[in-house]
Parts: C-alpha cells; structure tokens; sequence
C-alpha cells in the first residue's frame, strides 16, 4: 500500500529479474570495443544493437544516435571498493585509446564515493560505493 496525500493507493507487486537501460551510440564500432574493454561480455543481437553483460547485470548498446538523449543519459554502477575500482581504470589508459573518453577522479559525498566516466559517445558512468547499504 502507497499513501499519496490523503489517498491510499494498492502498488503493483512483481518480483523484476533485471533492468537493461539502453543506450545509444556515436560510432557504434568504437562503443563496442569501449565496453569490451571494460570488462564487458558482449553478446551480438543483430547488426546494430548488442547487449553487454557482467556479473549478473546488463545493458543494450544501439546504433543510435540522438545528441539529447546521449547528452542526458546516466548511468549508476555500484561497486564494492571504489578506489580499485578507480585503479583499474586509470590502468586501461581509455584517454589514450579513446580521445572522447573523459575520466573524473573520486569525490566523497555524504552518502559514499563515486567516480566518473564518460564513454565516447558521452554517456556519463557513475561507479559508486556506498557507506550504508543500498
């Protein structure tokens, strides 16, 4: 049961298995071999969209571009030690590899830590750990 002011309103009940965001892609080859490099495992669905997984989590990458839904879009991963994390990226050397790609160093917030990363397209990744369960 939700209450939402005065009223009180029954919640739909499921049990989800997953969520998959979709996210688009500049140049859909360059993404590709960007999310492999990650870790990624890739899984090809048809030529322009592949859906890349890790540890029981995933996401679909589409030969698609629109700028505003690029520019808009974010993604939250949850890891379980932020600043080895950070290390295995910097190890990647991804500025060298992929002019596009921005990393932004570790910040401390209230609620954890998190660092940064957009892919060449511009998707901004946030790796995060928190101080308190989720």
């Amino acid at each position: 049961m939700i209450i939402k002011g005065n009223r009180k309103t029954k919640a739909m009940e499921h049990k989800a298995i997953s969520i998959r965001p979709f996210v688009g892609a500049k140049d859909f080859e360059l993404s590709r071999n960007f999310y492999r490099d990650l870790g990624f495992l890739e899984e090809v669905l048809s030529p322009n969209m592949s859906v890349f997984k890790t540890d029981g989590i995933a996401f679909y990458l589409q030969d698609a571009y629109v700028k505003d839904w690029i520019d808009n879009t974010m993604i939250f991963l949850e890891v379980e030690d932020v600043e080895q994390f950070w290390q295995q990226l910097l190890s990647l050397n991804l500025k060298d590899k992929y002019i596009d790609a921005k990393l932004t160093p570790i910040r401390e917030d209230y609620w954890g830590k998190e660092c940064f990363l957009h892919d060449p397209s511009g998707i901004l990744w946030h790796f995060g750990e928190f101080f308190i369960a989720s």
